[in-house]
């Protein structure tokens, strides 16, 4: 987890300013230690400006890029109700 972690909190100014991400953490295998090389880095987001689709996308992508790892990126917002508790019990704000 401290590489991941490391990574993105280092990334959070660039972050902030290019893609108005406000709070970024991790949840997930991460968090719980279980992570293994198939993994994927479960991340959730909030934005002060939400994005569209395509560059949601876009900032998945630089992030799996960035970490070498599949990148499932949550919007906060867009938590589905019965994975709310969940996430939100397990997840790491940076």
């Amino acid at each position: 987890m401290n590489s991941i972690t490391s990574i993105l909190q280092s990334l959070k100014p660039r972050l902030s300013e290019r893609y108005h991400i406000t709070r970024i953490g991790v949840f997930g295998s991460v968090t719980k230690g279980t992570q293994t090389d198939e993994s994927d880095v479960d991340i959730l987001v909030e934005f002060s400006d939400p994005p569209g689709l395509f560059r949601f996308m876009e900032i998945e992508a630089f992030l799996s890029d960035t970490l070498q790892a599949r990148v499932d990126l949550v919007d906060v917002e867009g938590i589905k109700p019965r994975l709310k508790t969940r996430i939100l019990s397990e997840v790491i704000y940076l």
